[in-house]
């Protein structure tokens, strides 16, 4: 049996949205490339960002 890897082994990124590190997740390992929040609420608010204003930049920054 494999053994098990430590959280701090595992690949990091940064939140777009709120600017917060997060890591890789088992769920994520298809598209983690195309990862760019940490959950579903900092995706939504980054629709909702974009929708009014147009662009990511002002999300980030906030």
């Amino acid at each position: 049996m494999p053994r098990m890897r430590s959280k701090t082994d595992l690949p990091e990124k940064t939140c777009v949205a709120c600017g917060r590190p997060f890591a890789w997740r088992k769920k994520w390992a298809r598209d983690w490339d195309g990862v760019k929040t940490c959950s579903e609420r900092c995706k939504g608010e980054l629709r909702r960002a974009n929708r009014t204003t147009g662009t990511a930049a002002d999300v980030a920054r906030a």
